[in-house]
């Protein structure tokens, strides 16, 4: 929502402040076809040289993405700490009966209870790979931990593909509204025999390229890039919260104080209180 309200107010400060200033729109509406072409042309051309044909086949869903903010609410947060205590408390007290909810999370009944968490497949492979391994290496915790960051941290890389390929772009765009414009230069010197009107508008028509360029740059595309880059960032921290917990796991600490750690691990906003938590893990207890 504020995003697009973002894109509205831009185009009309600037453009409204150019008319105010009494500047016409005729020059800019006249060159803007050819203009765009050019410029977002190149910089597609650009993007698609540039890439993978994975990042491009994420491109489109990573800026609806970048719209719709980050994907893990509040309770979110609050449910995967639910969910991790009452595996670590499984692991603890009956290890082998694990097994048939770490093996199948999407037919295990704890993890069914969350169908947001158990619906990313990335959420539940990650806490279901790390307690697996932590039964095969129990005597080796750092090296579980040495294997969880290492999978988190080649994810986040992942992610962050398309906000670094659309800060590339917009970096570009600048230095592509020139060569637009020297285009324009060009085809303007070579009717340099018309009169001083006409020539004044196919100059006025060859700087439209260097301000779209400046503009798309500044204006969209590096804004867009860094909503982007935001979101993945406060995505990738619920990943750093099962981390805080598993980690604790694995050093043998109280279940409770693992929680407790996660908990803590959460931003603010996000951040469930001490009290909300309590009250959640009882209810759990309570029904087992």
């Amino acid at each position: 929502m504020f995003g697009i309200v973002g894109i509205i107010f831009t185009i009309a400060m600037v453009f409204g402040g150019y008319l105010l200033a009494g500047g016409k729109m005729g020059v800019i509406l006249h060159a803007l076809p050819f203009e765009m072409m050019m410029i977002m042309g190149a910089a597609t051309g650009a993007y698609l040289l540039g890439n993978d044909s994975h990042a491009l086949k994420t491109t489109p869903s990573s800026i609806i993405r970048a719209f719709k903010g980050p994907k893990w609410t509040a309770q979110d947060h609050q449910d995967v700490l639910c969910l991790l205590f009452q595996l670590l408390k499984l692991a603890r007290e009956n290890p082998v009966g694990l097994e048939q909810h770490i093996e199948k999370p999407k037919e295990s009944p704890i993890f069914l209870a969350y169908p947001r968490l158990v619906a990313d497949h990335e959420v539940a492979s990650l806490i279901a790979d790390t307690l697996r391994s932590a039964s095969l290496n129990y005597d080796d915790p750092y090296q579980v931990e040495d294997m969880l960051s290492r999978r988190i941290a080649a994810l986040r890389e992942e992610q962050m593909h398309v906000p670094h390929a659309l800060q590339n772009m917009a970096d570009a765009l600048p230095a592509l509204g020139i060569v637009a414009a020297v285009l324009g230069v060009i085809k303007t010197m070579s009717s340099i025999d018309q009169p001083p009107p006409v020539l004044g508008k196919m100059i006025g028509g060859a700087l439209v390229g260097t301000f779209l360029g400046v503009f798309l740059s500044y204006g969209f595309v590096g804004p867009l890039a860094n909503r982007l880059g935001s979101v993945v960032k406060q995505d990738m921290g619920f990943y750093d919260v099962i981390k805080s917990v598993l980690v604790a796991g694995l050093h043998q600490h109280a279940t409770s104080l693992c929680v407790e750690v996660g908990r803590q691990a959460v931003p603010e906003h996000c951040r469930p209180s001490f009290d909300t938590l309590e009250n959640a893990l009882r209810d759990i207890k309570r029904a087992a």
